[in-house]
């Protein structure tokens, strides 16, 4: 443990002393590596889909250094530093665990399954968001900028937690097939997207009843679907044509190849 709070505190007085020698680096305020911050988010988890634990590593020390440099900026400011953020960290996840760290409600005992500690998560933020000097609404804490496909699946993760819920995983999947119907009355292009909307969103919810993350199912989709192209592609090259070229026929032919190839095939 030594040794990590030391690593902790070089990178941290790497940051510090670029902050003032550097250009580049002095020059950085949250707002000009608030889009990097976000495409380092994106590289770990393309690192963590692939399972590549040397990449992984990378990433997270990329990460890692922005988070220092937020805090940096933010102590310059006279807002915070980083001790602030990580005794808040700390002080926030002993209170949203009373189940581990103590409690004098007998209820919270009773947290012994992964639905019952999220519920109880996110009842323990409502409160806390009741007691700001700005009460906030429950959905509030999904950002605006977040993907809409992950936006979606945690708001009603959120609602969920306060009582907001289908009771049975038919119902949600009666839902889809309503929300199916809907979409094909539509003439309009208006109500098509507006019915569209609704069906995606329904799917979205019936995963989270089957505790399938959409994200992670649509990306595995997306690989598979660029895994399977791509063979396509390797056929037209090795007939000397581009892909454009092949018939729909052949496409297909070549695509049916690429998923026998394959090990669940």
């Amino acid at each position: 443990m030594k040794e990590t709070l030391e690593a902790f505190e070089r990178l941290n007085n790497i940051v510090k002393e670029l902050r003032v020698k550097c250009p580049w680096d002095a020059g950085q305020t949250k707002e000009s590596i608030r889009h990097l911050s976000i495409e380092e988010v994106y590289e770990l988890s393309d690192t963590i889909l692939q399972n590549d634990y040397p990449a992984m590593k990378e990433e997270l020390g990329d990460l890692m250094l922005h988070l220092m440099f937020y805090s940096n900026m933010a102590e310059e400011q006279g807002e915070f530093d980083l001790k602030a953020v990580l005794e808040s960290q700390s002080e926030k996840l002993i209170r949203r665990h009373p189940h581990v760290y103590g409690s004098d409600d007998p209820d919270l005992a009773a947290l012994d399954t992964y639905e019952k500690v999220m519920g109880n998560w996110e009842r323990i933020k409502a409160r806390e968001r009741k007691g700001a000097p700005k009460p906030k609404m429950t959905l509030d804490g999904v950002p605006e900028s977040m993907p809409s496909l992950i936006k979606a699946y945690r708001m009603q993760q959120k609602a969920a937690s306060v009582g907001f819920d289908w009771e049975q995983k038919d119902e949600v999947w009666a839902k889809v097939k309503e929300e199916m119907a809907e979409f094909e009355e539509a003439t309009s292009k208006e109500a098509q997207m507006d019915e569209m909307g609704d069906l995606l969103f329904s799917l979205i919810n019936y995963c989270r009843f089957l505790k399938i993350n959409p994200e992670d199912a649509l990306e595995q989709t997306n690989r598979k679907f660029k895994r399977r192209f791509e063979f396509v592609e390797q056929q037209a090259i090795a007939s000397n044509r581009e892909v454009a070229q092949l018939t729909l026929d052949e496409m297909e032919e070549f695509w049916k190849k690429a998923k026998a190839l394959e090990p669940n095939s």
